[in-house]
């Protein structure tokens, strides 16, 4: 019923409706159609009049000194505009980092990786700039390369960086160490003692690439004000900015940026690319400039994971329990620092996998090398690490003589474990339960092959190449669990901004979301329009673009964003929640007693008691006003380890992932098909169970992608590159992709914005291991390596 007072402000007791779309619904992503149609703008796609193209000489070798270098000829080609060697930068800043200011903007003295840039062009037409660039001469004098811990550590080793400067870093026993970070607990040597089984290993991990389809790129244009407009597909907009911005002598307020569309990132392009390149070039011609990489400069544009080297130590009693573990990790990153420290730190501090083991000895370590520079990539160093533990508890319960999925649940750790570092796990630790339940999946069935005539060779392994119809194929099952960290750890500052406003458009009320959330295919955009809609009751929700002009929401990586941005997303709608309310108790709080009385709540489009009982019309109380709030969110805090013990609460979150991989191989030509990779894994809370999946089904793709195909493959002598291109770097297709069932499980963690739990990376962790683990008990093979390549597998090459 209602009853309309003389105010004219309507009155209504009838019950309110939910909004929809709101959290825990599989709302439909709003630039999902646009993608799949072929219709989304990409920053490769970006266009202005009178633009530029830019173009990037990269260096032919891996480290050489520069000796000389001529533009003359690439200045006097018809067409371009502007050619910059290291001599033009405008300012005495010339180098950039995400942690560690070593990345020269463009090389000077000498180049320290195949691929570095070396000088800049700026044409009117993409083919000038490159025929352009050709023409610069570049006299090189080639130096010795170090390419692996051996020659990085020697006593008369060359240094990468020969002026290295520590003070910041933390103790390093030699200067082309990038980080160390050790982790002591308990005594595991005396813990050893106790053992009766010990079993060891030695584990290579392969250099994988992010492997996006969208190719780095940007445009810049110059402004009015002596500024820069950057529009750029990039993972940290604000990151970006603090370093583009003292190379071009700029305040941040004069170099403004916005994400333009994303074509997948998974850590890749949290480092710079052509950001500073193409400001440069637009600041000198005073033009406008495009530059978007082929696939060839790709690989020399963003790092790539760290390739490793791990040895593994652990015991365990008769009866299972493990006593102890003893690992070393070595991370190649490369030339130059990225996010090696931060890698070190998860590769360490989740070395031990999700078990319980009170007696660890633990040394992890980054190299500076003259190999492609390696930083962030989905899983974050807790990758390598989870291949090694994985391969290990299968080799300690075969020792004991248990089941190898049984023998990691005696193991597991629970809510309340203490992990290596002294941080106690203060949220659920379903790995036992996880496990179970990827076990209890139903198996694929076997095939008949006597009766595979007319089967589909495509399911086969070999596939279209028609390479078998069955014979020499054999089958294996293997399990893997891993654990990673959500969010920015080690004391690092992690928050997000979110700006929220409110108000009636066109006589409905309307919210609009601003962050600098880079969406990069993750959903974010999706998630944050759900919790609009939760808090505030509105159907209608606008995602404002990504940019500068709105506080940092950090990187879209380390599975954050849902936590950290959603949760500043909350946190705003919270807030505009609660001004909308003080202005309704203002306009009507005389009408009803409820609106001093009651718990009230935003729902479809009106004010309501936590009864359901409607008071108001969001249209009438907000008539002309418009509620909007700017704040930053965040988590917890954590705090930095030990540099000489590793304790230390280094990490706010913990997620969890178990797999079972199924496959067939071809033991004779060593060809492997992945038939099946079912997953369980705790989401802590599915914001929208769609994308859960999506992103679930995604992370553990990429895994067995590093399983059984993919490394970029350096050459050993010359540390150059021998693959860069999708013809040579080999990458899972839909023919290569199984079937990949999924079990989500959701217990809340407490301390999180509606109790999620990061996901992203996680299935990348164990669907890796667990392939491995199933190609060994098809073959019998130990397999320490990744990729699993045909010739490990047939005896041809050492596996």
């Amino acid at each position: 019923m209602a009853d309309t007072r003389t105010t004219g402000i309507p009155f209504n007791v009838t019950q309110g409706a939910p909004t929809k779309g709101g959290i825990g619904e599989s709302t439909l992503r709003p630039d999902g159609t646009l993608k799949v149609t072929g219709e989304f703008a990409y920053s490769s796609d970006m266009w202005h009049e009178d633009m530029l193209w830019g173009q990037i000489l990269r260096s032919p070798v891996a480290h050489a000194e520069i000796l000389s270098i001529d533009t003359g000829e690439a200045l006097a080609t018809p067409g371009v505009y502007a050619v910059l060697t290291h001599d033009d930068l405008p300012t005495d800043v010339k180098h950039y980092g995400l942690e560690i200011q070593d990345t020269p903007v463009l090389a000077t003295g000498k180049v320290r990786h195949h691929g570095e840039p070396v000088a800049l062009v700026a044409a009117d037409h993409p083919e000038t700039a490159r025929r352009a660039a050709a023409k610069i001469k570049v006299e090189y004098r080639e130096l010795p390369v170090i390419t692996d811990e051996a020659s990085a550590t020697a006593p008369d080793a060359i240094l990468v960086h020969e002026n290295r400067d520590d003070h910041h870093i933390g103790h390093v026993p030699h200067p082309n160490i990038v980080h160390r970070q050790p982790i002591v607990r308990g005594d595991a040597d005396e813990a050893a003692k106790r053992a009766d089984f010990i079993v060891k290993g030695e584990y290579t991990f392969g250099m994988q690439d992010q492997a996006f389809l969208g190719p780095e790129s940007g445009l810049a244009v110059p402004a009015e004000d002596g500024g820069v407009d950057l529009y750029v597909a990039t993972q940290w907009l604000h990151s970006d900015l603090k370093q583009i911005a003292p190379v071009l002598g700029l305040p941040e307020d004069k170099v403004r940026m916005t994400l333009a569309g994303v074509g997948g990132a998974f850590g890749g392009r949290e480092d710079l690319s052509m950001q500073i390149h193409a400001c440069l070039l637009a600041l000198r011609t005073g033009k406008p400039v495009k530059i978007v990489y082929n696939r060839f400069e790709s690989f020399f544009g963003h790092v790539h994971r760290h390739p490793a080297k791990l040895t593994y130590e652990h015991g365990a009693t008769k009866d299972g329990k493990i006593t102890h573990m003893k690992c070393r990790i070595v991370l190649d990153g490369g030339a130059y620092a990225s996010a090696s420290p931060a890698v070190v730190g998860n590769a360490s501090s989740l070395s031990v996998g999700p078990y319980v083991i009170d007696d660890v000895d633990i040394e992890a370590i980054a190299l500076y090398s003259n190999n492609p520079p390696c930083g962030a990539m989905r899983g974050f160093g807790a990758v390598q690490a989870c291949f090694a533990y994985e391969a290990q508890m299968d080799k300690l319960a075969d020792a004991v003589g248990m089941d190898r999925v049984a023998f990691r649940q005696l193991n597991a750790m629970e809510q309340g474990t203490i992990m290596p570092t002294g941080q106690p796990v203060d949220s659920p630790a379903p790995v036992a339960e996880l496990l179970r339940r990827v076990k209890a999946m139903p198996l694929p069935p076997e095939r008949q092959w006597e009766s595979s005539e007319g089967s589909d060779v495509r399911a086969l392994p070999g596939g279209l190449s028609n390479t078998t119809h069955g014979e020499g194929v054999v089958r294996g099952v293997g399990y893997a669990v891993g654990i990673k960290n959500v969010g920015f750890s080690e004391g690092f500052d992690d928050y997000s901004t979110a700006k929220v406003r409110m108000e009636v458009i066109n006589g409905e009320a309307v919210a609009t979301v601003h962050t600098a959330m880079a969406e990069v295919g993750q959903g974010g955009i999706t998630v944050h329009a759900q919790i609009a809609r939760t808090e505030l009751g509105v159907s209608q929700v606008t995602i404002h673009p990504a940019d500068t002009q709105v506080g940092s929401a950090g990187s879209t990586s380390a599975s954050r964003q849902t936590y950290v941005t959603g949760g500043a997303v909350k946190n705003a709608c919270e807030l505009v929640r609660e001004k909308v309310l003080e202005i309704g108790r203002r306009k009507m709080g005389t009408y009803h007693p409820a609106w001093a009385t009651a718990e009230l709540l935003l729902e479809g489009g009106k004010v309501v008691t936590d009864g359901g009982e409607v008071l108001a019309d969001l249209v009438d109380v907000l008539e002309d006003e418009a509620v909007e709030i700017e704040e930053e969110w965040r988590h917890r805090p954590t705090e930095a380890f030990d540099l000489r013990t590793g304790q230390g609460n280094g990490h706010v979150q913990y997620s969890f992932a178990a797999h079972r991989a199924v496959v067939e191989v071809d033991t004779e030509l060593g060809l492997v098909k992945v038939i099946e990779l079912a997953c369980a894994q705790d989401v802590g809370k599915a914001l929208n169970p769609l994308s859960v999946i999506g992103q679930i089904q995604g992370g553990t793709l990429q895994g067995m992608g590093v399983a059984v195909m993919e490394e970029i493959v350096v050459d050993p002598v010359t540390a150059k590159v021998r693959n860069p291109s999708f013809t040579d770097y080999l990458l899972p297709t839909i023919l290569d992709t199984p079937t990949i069932p999924v079990d989500v499980l959701e217990l809340a963690d407490e301390h999180a914005p509606y109790g999620l739990r990061g996901i992203g990376e996680a299935p990348t962790l164990s669907s890796t291991p667990a392939v491995l683990a199933a190609i060994r008990n098809a073959t019998g093979l130990e397999l320490n390596r990744t990729p699993v390549r045909p010739e490990h597998l047939t005896g041809t090459a050492s596996a």
